[in-house]
């Protein structure tokens, strides 16, 4: 449960600093949807990513794509970091291009679809789905694990 919370309050403080980022570039591996991400999971920075990412060819998708985790590639090693933070393969494909289904349907853009490399997007994309995390986490808890989880580490029930 603290992993699911962390990933949510991950995707919440992303799409802040997404939307307040003078530096959001959807081209830099660092500084991307996913690159921005990484950040707030994993403490690199985007420089450290995107040198990271420069040891193979592509971009996210393609370095999803190609994921190894026993490669010794550093952009492995830290895809390997995000998955053990909860997030899939497929979760980080869908952010990069802002295609997940379910987060769209919920949404619910009418005609205009969300732009992947358009910051104040990206933020709408990175709540929405946290909001559906929220949602999907809650249902799932009693009373006892909360209590439980307060006991054990107050701040870890803090969400936005």
């Amino acid at each position: 449960m603290e992993k699911q919370l962390n990933l949510i309050m991950a995707l919440r403080q992303t799409a802040i600093e997404i939307e307040k980022a003078p530096k959001y570039q959807w081209g830099h591996m660092g500084s991307c949807n996913c690159g921005y991400l990484a950040q707030n999971l994993t403490g690199l920075t985007a420089a450290e990513i995107h040198i990271s990412a420069m040891n193979r060819i592509g971009d996210w998708s393609e370095q999803l794509n190609d994921y190894c985790p026993q490669s010794g590639y550093p952009m492995d090693n830290l895809i390997f970091d995000l998955l053990q933070s909860g997030l899939s393969i497929e979760d980080l494909a869908h952010l990069e291009r802002l295609s997940d289904p379910s987060v769209l349907r919920r949404i619910n853009s009418g005609t205009q679809s969300l732009r992947f490399n358009v910051a104040k997007d990206v933020a709408l994309y990175m709540n929405t789905w946290a909001d559906m995390l929220e949602d999907r986490l809650l249902s799932k808890l009693d009373v006892q694990e909360l209590t439980l989880l307060s006991i054990t580490n107050p701040h870890s029930l803090y969400l936005h």
